[in-house]
């Protein structure tokens, strides 16, 4: 069988494996990179009330006023996804695992916005980890693999026509 030939093989059954999964990355890549302009996706930071000073209030004190929200269900520190720190613009966000996040004002306590946070779920879709955490390494990475082997093989497949004109060019020249 002709290298070409079997480079178009690969390249059409590994498409044919990988379309779902490439699919789903691409159209959760395309949410991710807009994470910022979309409130739905993620909730934009609000400020805080003083933003030129150190934050007054300490990180008991501004746990304590996340407890309070229903929505994030916290009881203690372990419970917590993630907490970040946005010192420019005055605030503290707190991430429940159940995607919740609350900003807390860094110098008042006061609770600024709570709102659903589905940037990590798309995060979350895109690398594999929702289905299970198995997942990314026994199915998205062999896809990431195959999609490396169909852009090889792409480049080639585009480029040999070029390459094979050229050397029939260059074979009629005396």
């Amino acid at each position: 069988m002709k290298p070409q030939v079997l480079l178009r093989k690969i390249h059409h059954w590994g498409s044919l494996i990988i379309m779902l999964q490439v699919g789903l990355v691409i159209c959760a890549g395309l949410l991710l990179l807009v994470k910022k302009e979309f409130d739905w996706i993620q909730p934009a930071t609000v400020k805080g009330a003083d933003l030129e000073n150190v934050p007054t209030q300490t990180m008991k004190d501004l746990f304590a006023a996340a407890k309070t929200i229903p929505e994030l269900d916290l009881n203690t520190w372990e419970e917590l996804s993630r907490v970040d720190f946005k010192p420019g613009k005055g605030v503290v966000k707190f991430v429940a695992p159940n995607n919740w996040e609350a900003q807390i004002d860094t110098s008042t306590g006061e609770v600024l916005q709570v709102a659903f946070r589905r940037s990590d779920i798309i995060e979350s879709l895109h690398d594999g980890t929702w289905f299970a955490d198995w997942f990314k390494l026994f199915v998205f990475l062999p896809s990431g693999l195959i999609l490396l082997t169909l852009w090889g093989t792409g480049i080639y497949m585009f480029f040999l026509p070029h390459w094979k004109r050229a050397q029939r060019a260059k074979g009629r020249k005396p």
